[in-house]
């Protein structure tokens, strides 16, 4: 079978990848619990080279402690009818240190669902991956998430 022109899947730079996740604030985070997947939705903000989230102290952060995660984060563009994902895969490090937290606390890391998040955690990146590709259907992603009226530009 061969690939249509406007099939073709285009990887993204390590740099675009970064900016995108820049771009927005949640994602998912998948974990491996008890030896199978497991995927939570996470706020967080980028601070340097790497990804911070809170979390309260359940199976996302020991999950975290123990195994390797990653981070998938995925958008549409409608004017150019394109969809993309980013993926982020590493390990984790819990911030102790208060001025640190209250680093990335000023640039907006607040839990937005109620509970204790004590818990700061740093997802340091082993790859940085992206993907943006023609969709088969666009009327498909046409939801209110995605509205051009909505969409910021590239």
């Amino acid at each position: 079978m061969k690939t249509k022109p406007d099939a073709v899947i285009e990887r993204l730079a390590p740099d675009e990848c970064w900016d995108l996740l820049g771009e927005t604030n949640v994602g998912r985070l998948a974990v491996l619990v008890e030896g199978h997947p497991d995927v939570f939705p996470v706020n967080y903000v980028l601070e340097g080279d790497s990804i911070v989230f809170r979390t309260g102290a359940g199976t996302k952060f020991w999950s975290t402690m123990t195994t390797s995660c990653a981070l998938e984060i995925d958008g549409y563009q409608a004017l150019s009818g394109k969809a993309w994902s980013v993926v982020v895969r590493g390990r984790t490090a819990l911030i102790l240190d208060r001025q640190e937290r209250a680093k990335v606390d000023a640039l907006g890391l607040d839990p937005w669902q109620p509970g204790s998040k004590n818990y700061y955690l740093r997802l340091v990146p082993d790859a940085v991956t992206g993907r943006r590709f023609k969709t088969q259907r666009p009327d498909l992603w046409g939801t209110p998430l995605n509205d051009a009226r909505t969409e910021t530009f590239h």
